[in-house]
């Protein structure tokens, strides 16, 4: 960049930028002038002169970038922009359509609290690490940076509503505000009618369309508060990290009915492959008790395939109502003129299972269950409307987000940065991702899948191989 011309002949150079712990500093001049003017002064009256004079700008020029960080539960990627056009989902389409999608991004572990922690943590998780929907990232991974930990220590005002960690209170410390959560947002049409289950917990029914008031449920709550934070944050000092956790598609599919009226429920058909996999191990195959836990869902055997039907056109609807808030991020963000320096990345923390292979729910090591959608729009970085086909882990992000945000990546991470594939997407990026669910680990290949199964003294009890290139 050409410099600026100053009074005495030299050259300022404008474009100096911050890396890291490294500080904007001006050049060095010929100025024995300069410097006997500013002797008297004290070094708050020197900075308010020198901006005055020219000689620095009074705004960084390259200010670190903002994050909009959108965690979606139960999310896979039935999304138009990956190809299944009969979502509508024009909101995460739209942000596909000015970022870059990755084709082929893994999570680490199919279940919410685990992948989450993982992700949170950039490391990946072990037999006794990251387990379960309870998982704890401070408790799984003590004296870890977690990346929310991360940005803050780096200057960086960060905030979290809705769903970002399962627990509440993980990594709180890592936030500069009290972590924020909706209250009530649930059903509608059952809302004052108590469900028991023998065994469990009440629970409504697995679904509901409901002529409610959009603003009243959890997600449009959630879409809200953050909107109101972006308007808020836009005007402070220091770049922000703002962790935008929608809850939906996760059961119960409570949406309002608009969003169910935009599906034929006639043209909803069960999947081809809704049988159990011939000679899979016995571990592969899970009996769905997420779903089981939810009134007129039966505690044995499929449900019957009217109930599928419902549950997958609720799925869809859910998947569109969260779309919706999506989007009103997006719009707000442009309204501010924050999109020019705010890399936005949307993820969904694990796959979900519609009826294929009979599962319902995730927990498994199949395709279905590990494979989640991932969009990354990085001003200055990443292209319009491209996809990136390479294999990419959930652990991947962390490591990602620092080099786009210009940090210092810690020593602990077991991830890779993706970032050389944002710039050119013919890469070839890592030849696996590699994954695991309680007894099972998976590993994920261009071409195969295979799982091993093993017992907690390690002896192998059951694997699989799948070959996707000859059947998808």
């Amino acid at each position: 960049m050409m410099g600026r011309q100053l009074g005495d002949g030299c050259q300022c150079n404008l474009d100096a930028r911050t890396n890291g712990s490294q500080r904007q500093h001006l050049p060095s001049l010929n100025r024995p002038r300069v410097r006997s003017l500013f002797v008297p002064f004290t070094s708050f009256a020197f900075t308010a002169l020198v901006v005055l004079m020219g000689l620095v700008p009074a705004v960084a020029e390259n200010p670190k970038p903002n994050v909009l960080f959108i965690a979606v539960d139960d999310l896979r990627p039935e999304l138009a922009c990956y190809g299944k056009k009969h979502i509508h989902s024009p909101n995460i389409d739209r942000l596909a359509s000015t970022g870059m999608l990755f084709e082929r991004a893994y999570c680490m572990v199919p279940t919410c609290g685990a992948s989450r922690a993982s992700l949170m943590t950039g490391l990946r998780p072990t037999r006794k690490r990251f387990v379960s929907f309870r998982a704890i990232a401070e408790k799984d991974a003590p004296g870890i940076t977690t990346l929310n930990s991360h940005f803050k220590s780096h200057g960086y005002h960060t905030v979290s509503n809705g769903k970002v960690y399962h627990d509440v209170n993980d990594s709180a410390a890592g936030w500069s505000e009290k972590v924020w959560k909706p209250s009530g947002g649930g059903y509608h049409l059952q809302k004052n009618l108590a469900f028991s289950i023998k065994g469990d917990a009440k629970r409504g029914p697995p679904f509901e369309s409901a002529d409610a008031p959009e603003n009243g449920y959890s997600d449009a709550k959630i879409a809200a508060k953050s909107i109101e934070d972006l308007k808020r944050l836009k005007d402070k000092d220091e770049p922000f990290f703002l962790a935008v956790g929608f809850l939906k598609p996760h059961l119960p599919f409570v949406a309002p009915k608009k969003y169910w009226e935009l599906y034929d429920h006639d043209s909803i058909k069960l999947p081809a492959n809704y049988y159990a996999p011939k000679n899979a191990p016995r571990q592969a195959v899970h009996s769905w008790g997420e779903l089981r836990h939810y009134a007129t869902v039966p505690r044995k055997g499929p449900v019957s395939d009217a109930m599928a039907r419902d549950l997958i056109h609720g799925y869809y609807a859910c998947v569109s109502f969260t779309d919706a808030q999506v989007g009103k991020l997006l719009n707000e963000l442009d309204r501010l003129g924050l999109a020019e320096n705010t890399i936005v990345v949307l993820w969904g923390d694990h796959g979900w299972n519609l009826a294929e292979h009979t599962l319902w729910c995730k927990h498994s090591c199949f395709e279905t269950s590990m494979h989640a959608p991932l969009i990354v729009r990085a001003p200055g970085v990443t292209q319009d409307n491209q996809r990136i086909r390479s294999l990419t882990e959930f652990i991947d992000i962390y490591p990602s987000l620092c080099e786009l945000a210009g940090l210092p990546l810690p020593d602990h991470l077991h991830g890779k940065s993706f970032v050389p594939q944002l710039k050119d997407p013919s890469l070839p990026g890592k030849t696996a991702a590699v994954g695991r669910f309680k007894q099972g680990d998976t590993i994920r290949t261009d071409r195969y899948r295979f799982s091993e199964y093993t017992n907690p003294q390690g002896k192998q009890t059951g694997r699989m191989l799948y070959d996707h290139q000859q059947d998808p």
